[in-house]
């Protein structure tokens, strides 16, 4: 298995304040809008994703770990005994994704686009 990109999630309480301080202040600009997440990027590769509540999970990420084979990272979390907070799921936005939380308490979504 092989990581692409990891992208923080930072949860906000009002999307378009956080996109207008992020865009001014950092420069980024929008790759990405489902209304309820948006990711930004530099040009460079870099990202940030700012969202207010995931469309299907019960929690929000606080990062994200983009893979070449989420089914793998599946199997490997399971074997390791990791909590699974959100299961193996293919999105109607074109993710395959799962959650699981660390041994601090983050939220961690592992995926790849289906």
């Amino acid at each position: 298995m092989k990581i692409e990109r990891i992208v923080p999630d930072l949860t906000v309480t009002n999307l378009e304040e956080a996109l207008r301080e992020h865009t001014e202040v950092l420069g980024l600009e929008v790759v990405m809008d489902h209304g309820w997440i948006v990711t930004l990027a530099d040009g460079v590769g870099n990202q940030l994703s700012l969202m207010t509540a995931d469309a299907t999970a019960r929690m929000n990420p606080d990062v994200s770990v983009f893979v070449d084979d989420v089914d793998a990272a599946y199997t490997a979390a399971r074997t390791s005994g990791i909590e699974i907070v959100h299961p193996l799921t293919t999105e109607a936005w074109g993710v395959r994704r799962f959650f699981y939380r660390d041994a601090s308490g983050r939220v961690v979504n592992v995926g790849s686009h289906a």
